[in-house]
């Protein structure tokens, strides 16, 4: 009975551990996902221009890089909050450009130094 117990009380931990791994390997997935289809939609609605768009999603493709090489070993607490982080100003600098102004080709003439600037 009582290697029984400890069979299952071992096979409860080993599960028990799996599932926040992952959990989290889901929400970054998640979390990447969410943060492409801002600035496609930024993009789609004039408040991202391209050369913002391409400088956000490089930086992304850097992050995306940077968590393929911590899952090589086993994602850690402190490369899950580095992810986090990375990720937390990625999502700043995405709400930062959607809201300076500076829109996409199309929009009109919004340089300062005037109409004839070239």
């Amino acid at each position: 009975m009582k290697k029984i117990l400890i069979s299952i009380a071992a096979v409860s931990a080993l599960s028990a551990a799996a599932v926040p791994a992952i959990a989290s390997a889901q929400s970054v997935n998640d979390r990447q996902a969410m943060l492409d289809r801002r600035i496609d939609i930024g993009v789609r609605n004039g408040s991202l221009s391209r050369g913002e768009a391409y400088r956000l999603r490089a930086e992304l493709r850097d992050t995306e890089r940077l968590e393929r090489q911590y899952r090589r070993g086993g994602l850690s607490g402190w490369e899950r909050a580095d992810l986090d982080r990375r990720f937390d100003r990625i999502s700043a600098q995405i709400r930062y450009e959607r809201h300076d102004r500076d829109y996409g080709y199309g929009y009109g003439d919004r340089d300062h130094r005037g109409p004839n600037r070239w």
